[in-house]
């Protein structure tokens, strides 16, 4: 068992095969997605991973928070999530987990919040056939009826369907295929629609009924902060080297822009 993600919804597009034939997409936005504690058997019973992604301000965040964001040594996030792991599914603390973490053509469950719509009638909101257009009924064509008897039972059962606040509910779609990954900007293509508006937050996970892949990472595909600070230190290097290198060939050294 892998470890899901925090994912952006940016909203709808399609791609094209190659082939020709166009496939409807959800791009989903993994930027930041840190995980920002750990939650053990020791002290908590249970193993798990706590994420966060988008950057909180400061004063919205409580000092308990502000606490723990410093100990992990990681910005203040605005969304939190944990996912259950095995004690062999763990990644370090502060790790930025990337959009390779899935790979093309594996399916993922995706759990977000569905869009509120307001209040409802029983036709939108239960999918009801409504009354008859013509004998007899005049003003009521859309409404759902009857919702009880007259003496038997003589009251209104409990979850009657009937009119009322439809969406705002927590949805998961099962089995969506992973179309396309786009490592450098942050982006997963998850083919069809994914519940909630764009700039929702979106939980992505292994689809539990489909089999995973063998050449999925394990435990995940990171990268850690001191990486990314590494590796732009070495570019400096190695600029400064090319820089000296030519100067001692008697060239001058290219001009800062």
């Amino acid at each position: 068992m892998r470890s899901g993600v925090i994912a952006q919804k940016v909203g709808m597009t399609r791609v094209f095969t190659d082939a020709g034939e166009h496939v409807p997409v959800t791009v989903l936005k993994l930027e930041g997605c840190q995980v920002v504690g750990h939650r053990t058997v020791d002290l908590n019973g249970y193993t798990a991973l706590q994420l966060g992604i988008g950057r909180a301000k400061v004063k919205n965040v409580s000092k308990a928070q502000r606490g723990n964001f410093a100990i992990a040594n990681v910005e203040p996030k605005m969304k939190l999530a944990e996912f259950r792991v095995p004690e062999d599914g763990m990644i370090p603390v502060g790790a930025e987990i990337t959009a390779d973490h899935f790979i093309t053509g594996q399916f993922v469950d995706v759990t977000g919040t569905a869009t509120g719509k307001g209040f409802a009638g029983p036709m939108k909101r239960w999918n009801f056939g409504g009354l008859r257009a013509s004998h007899g009924v005049s003003i009521s064509h859309r409404s759902h009826g009857s919702t009880g008897g007259r003496q038997d039972p003589g009251k209104t059962f409990k979850n009657k369907k009937m009119a009322g606040h439809l969406g705002c509910d927590r949805v998961t779609t099962l089995n969506l295929r992973v179309v396309q990954t786009d490592v450098e900007r942050g982006l997963i293509l998850v083919e069809g629609a994914v519940p909630g508006t764009a700039g929702g937050w979106i939980f992505v996970r292994d689809a539990v009924k489909k089999v995973l892949p063998k050449d999925v990472p394990q435990p995940g595909r990171f990268r850690m902060q001191a990486e990314k600070n590494g590796a732009a230190h070495e570019d400096e290097v190695r600029s400064d080297q090319a820089d000296i290198g030519a100067t001692e060939a008697g060239a001058q050294p290219p001009a800062e822009a």
